[in-house]
Parts: C-alpha cells; sequence; structure tokens
C-alpha cells in the first residue's frame, strides 16, 4: 500500500486499519479535550482534591483552602457545568460533592502517575 504521506517506513496495515475502524469521533474527541481542560486550574484541582475527603459547603473549602469565596463558588460553578461535582441542599447550605466514581478514578490515577513519575512527596 503506498500512502504519499508517508515519512517512515514502518507501516503495519493490520494496526492501521484497527485504529481506522475504532476511532472515536470528531464530536467525543472535542469533548473529551474540553473535559479534561477543566483539570487545567490549579484552584479546581486544589478543591476535588478537598472533595476526595468530604463533601463540603463553600465556606469549608474557603477554609481548608485559605482562599476568598468568589474564587471558589466560581470555580466550583465551572466544576458543576462540566458535570465533575454535583451539589445537594441541606436546609440553607450546599454541599458539594464529586459528580461519581470516574472523577474519583480520573484524580486518583492523575495523581498515582505523578508520584510514580516524579517521586513527589504529599
Amino acid at each position: 500500500m503506498k500512502d504519499n504521506n508517508l515519512t517512515c517506513e514502518c507501516f503495519n496495515k493490520d494496526t492501521v486499519d484497527i485504529i481506522k475502524n475504532n476511532s472515536l469521533s470528531d464530536e467525543i474527541i472535542y469533548d473529551m479535550a474540553d473535559f479534561f481542560k477543566v483539570f487545567s486550574d490549579s484552584t479546581r484541582v486544589k478543591i476535588l482534591y478537598a472533595l476526595l475527603e468530604s463533601e463540603m459547603c463553600v465556606g469549608d473549602l474557603v477554609v481548608a483552602l485559605d482562599m476568598n469565596q468568589s474564587a471558589i463558588s466560581h470555580q466550583l460553578r465551572v466544576l458543576r457545568q462540566n458535570n465533575i461535582v454535583k451539589f445537594r441542599k441541606e436546609g440553607k447550605a450546599v454541599i458539594y460533592s464529586l459528580d461519581d466514581s470516574h472523577v474519583f478514578e480520573i484524580l486518583s490515577q492523575g495523581l498515582s502517575h505523578l508520584l510514580h513519575k516524579n517521586n513527589y512527596e504529599r
């Protein structure tokens, strides 16, 4: 098989065919890229790691993370809009938690990878 754009000699038609037949739609690819962009803000990551420990209200997050309420509230809004955190009301209090176990797994795997590759200390 001749490919005019081929710049290397290695070409495995079976593998290429598998990739082409099992590729994701552009819509899914764009949505996945947008999903991971949400994790690119350090304030959002701090909030998410706090929520790994326990569900919390904004006031608890403000004190635990030593940040101002407007910054926490803004980032929680972004996280809610992207279905990464959810909330419930308890009287007047709004309690936030991770949306589901997938978010927990993404955070856990990300941390595990960094700790493994970079020898960080918590």
